[in-house]
């Protein structure tokens, strides 16, 4: 058995068992792929996969426990690989980071222009995304550390650490009557047309709960996964905003909207960062991680990559 082996087979799972797309992402071609992991089938006794004709239909039992041995494997050659990166040229390399457009327009900024300042032979690739393909790309090994508020701590493969807490905000165009009120309430906010967050981005579940509990249905005029686009929309009197408070505080003011808060009504969120389980991590990465949250040290993590740490999702 070897290397090549183990990488057709699971790659052919991650394209959900088609051969002709394995093939494509290894640049081989489908009939060695296919020869390679008969190979192997019939090295270890045993089918990796079942089979109707020539076409692979699920994985079975047998082989879901040699899928995770693969996975193991792989995992440590990938760790072998930053290991000698990392002593080898222990201040360059490539920091890949996955995280959703909010983190990476109104957080990440100034953590990455430290981090380039204390690594200077050290480059940054920002891939953004829904929480999930952040998750997914930690998990395919596209990136090195992940940062989002929702799903991450679905994942059992991923380790998770509280990075900071935020709340959304109402933004309203300055003058509007509402920001007068002392106290904001959901019916107030009921009653109102609102441009938010997509379903799946910056912590919307929270602002569907919280309506839900009171058995009310927000009038959800536009969504999108951008907050300068959902504030514009509110400049153009679309409807009232509901975003992330990183998106109107410091450098994001906009002198023709307000903003209250809301976290008295939709509660808080906590913003997340992700490292694959079992991972290598290398000095910059874990310095960045530090950079993003006083919360997060090298030894947390490394506890916490170790499994020495019982609860550190509440951290």
């Amino acid at each position: 058995m070897n290397l090549h082996q183990f990488k057709f087979v699971q790659e052919a799972v991650r394209r959900n068992l088609n051969l002709t797309e394995t093939a494509k992402a290894l640049h081989t071609s489908q009939p060695g792929v296919s020869k390679a992991i008969i190979e192997l089938e019939d090295e270890l006794g045993i089918q990796i996969f079942a089979r109707h004709g020539k076409r692979i239909r699920r994985v079975t039992e047998p082989g879901q426990h040699v899928l995770k041995s693969i996975d193991i494997i792989l995992r440590e050659l990938n760790n072998l690989r930053r290991i000698g990166n990392q002593f080898s040229a222990q201040d360059s390399g490539t920091l890949s980071i996955a995280t959703t457009h909010t983190q990476a327009r109104y957080v990440l900024p100034a953590p990455v222009a430290k981090l380039r300042q204390a690594y200077p032979k050290v480059a940054i690739s920002l891939h953004q995304g829904s929480p999930d393909q952040v998750a997914q790309m930690l998990l395919t090994d596209v990136a090195d550390i992940g940062m989002a508020t929702e799903s991450l701590s679905q994942y059992e493969d991923l380790i998770t650490l509280p990075c900071y807490e935020w709340q959304h905000v109402l933004v309203l165009p300055v003058g509007h009557p509402l920001l007068e009120r002392e106290r904001l309430t959901l019916d107030d906010l009921d009653k109102l047309p609102l441009v938010t967050y997509h379903p799946s981005f910056t912590g919307r579940s929270r602002i569907d709960n919280a309506f839900a509990a009171r058995d009310l249905k927000p009038n959800i005029v536009l969504e999108a996964i951008d907050s300068d686009v959902i504030k514009t929309y509110v400049k153009l009197g679309l409807g009232a905003g509901i975003v992330a408070e990183m998106a109107m505080g410091g450098d994001n003011r906009d002198p023709d909207l307000a903003s209250r808060p809301l976290g008295q009504l939709l509660g808080h969120n906590v913003a997340r960062v992700a490292f694959k389980r079992g991972a290598y991590l290398r000095n910059y990465v874990l310095r960045f991680a530090e950079l993003l949250s006083d919360r997060l040290s090298r030894d947390l993590i490394a506890k916490a990559m170790d499994g020495h740490i019982e609860n550190y999702t509440n951290l």
